[in-house]
């Protein structure tokens, strides 16, 4: 028998949905999410059913595909199915792909939710998956929202069985002979996830048997830690930000006696986009003169005498543009540019001119204004520096940095502040095989 009370009282209790709600049932085919679907059923709940099929395991995604398709058709409900190619969309976006699967798998679930008119995408994570999210935020770095881990509901997503851990999960399976489809990958160790899974969670289970009862009290102190932090940062943003028809004041003497400081600035600017590092060199400028300007992806954030001044940029092509392996010629920002390729392993002391060994190069590449926290490896040194201190030594004017062109990587490192200094990690070495050229035109 499955613990359908359980369920219904974790339901209840987190306040999940509501009678007559319909769910999307994200079913992979594993254990967890045959036994999620089970549960919904028992409940008499109206769902539907969504797979997707990456073509990351070739037979293992059809057998998974077929399984999942099979057991709605037996259960009368309504099935949904996809395929990815997940390889070619992580490559042309640059990025691992498991976040390809993940951007993937969401985007579609939403789209099929609100097109056929269910309330709620109901995902099978438990309580081992918390533990596993919030060591890996712990060991990349995170803020107060990455120590509570998983949630039970944001927006439309919800997970009804953060109430089990995974022994009990098991437990429960094996009991009503539920049938699943292994994923093979799970035992591979090549994952971050997996790895803290097999290798290390085993490990702090010996130290604290109650391990995942324990970090799932901790999730919920933390959440209630963040709700709080919300609620002190809206008041204080009552009370300091004003809002004008040309953007968001902050009074800089109101940002200086804020305590802890980086902390409240940082959330107070958090919905503008501004990272951390920017905040810190906010923090650092406000004794400094005005006119000091501070970039995120969509505002930014300008010194002026008695406020920190936010607004909205207006002129994206103005501040970001994209650069193709084709484009020869490009235009930014009143800057022309040349890009040629070459077999012949050459350089020039050309200020105007970087070489570059092309092999290094991610396309498409971005253009864009300096933004606060950038940093690079100057050609001819071996360690990082940030791009506001090398604008300070080289005594560049406020008014012209502003406006420096930097050329970014597909994967985010800088190639060149434009008219000034390569990145040394892009320099040519006896291992290039072709040079890609960048030539700022002199008008």
């Amino acid at each position: 028998m499955l613990p359908v009370q359980k369920f219904l009282d974790f339901n209840h209790h987190q306040q999940l949905f509501v009678t007559g709600n319909r769910i999307l049932l994200a079913v992979s085919g594993g254990k967890d999410s045959v036994l999620m679907l089970h549960f919904f059923k028992a409940c008499g709940i109206d769902v539907g059913v969504a797979h997707c099929n990456f073509k990351l395991r070739k037979d293992e995604a059809q057998r998974d595909e077929h399984f999942v398709k099979t057991l709605a058709q037996s259960l009368n409900l309504p099935f949904y199915v996809t395929h990815f190619d997940t390889k070619k969309y992580a490559e042309d976006h640059k990025i691992s792909t498991q976040m390809a699967a993940r951007a993937l798998r969401y985007s579609w679930f939403e789209e099929i939710r609100t097109t056929h008119g269910y309330d709620y995408i109901a995902l099978a994570q438990h309580q081992n998956d918390t533990i596993e999210t919030v060591l890996i935020n712990l060991i990349r770095g995170t803020g107060i929202s990455g120590l509570h881990g998983i949630l039970p509901k944001r927006d439309k997503l919800i997970r009804p069985l953060l109430f089990l851990t995974r022994t009990e999960i098991n437990h429960l399976v094996d009991e009503n002979n539920i049938s699943f489809v292994e994923d093979s990958s799970n035992a591979s160790t090549d994952y971050v996830r997996n790895k803290l899974r097999l290798e290390v969670i085993p490990h702090l289970q010996n130290i604290n048997p109650n391990l995942e009862h324990t970090f799932a009290k901790n999730s919920s102190r933390f959440a209630d830690v963040e709700r709080f932090l919300n609620v002190q940062v809206q008041k204080i943003a009552n009370e300091i930000v004003l809002e004008k028809a040309d953007g968001t004041y902050i009074s800089i003497d109101e940002i200086k006696i804020l305590d802890p400081q980086k902390l409240l600035l940082f959330e107070l600017l958090k919905p503008y986009g501004f990272l951390e590092t920017v905040v810190e060199e906010i923090i650092e400028a406000l004794n400094k003169q005005s006119g000091i300007k501070f970039f995120s992806a969509s505002h930014q954030a300008t010194i002026n005498r008695d406020y920190l001044i936010i607004s909205k940029i207006n002129t994206e092509e103005h501040l970001h543009k994209s650069i193709h392996i084709n484009d020869d010629e490009f235009e930014y920002n009143g800057h022309s540019f040349l890009l040629q390729f070459t077999d012949e392993l050459k350089f020039e002391a050309d200020k105007n001119k970087i070489f570059v060994d092309s092999s290094a190069l991610q396309f498409p590449l971005i253009i864009r204004n300096w933004q606060n926290g950038d940093r690079f490896i100057p050609l001819g040194m071996r360690g990082f520096k940030k791009i506001s201190d090398f604008f300070i030594d080289e005594k560049v004017p406020l008014h012209i940095k502003s406006n420096v062109p930097i050329l970014v990587n597909g994967n985010g490192e800088i190639i060149w502040i434009v008219g000034m200094r390569q990145d040394n990690r892009y320099k040519l070495s006896q291992s290039t095989k072709k040079v890609a050229i960048f030539e700022l035109k002199i008008k």
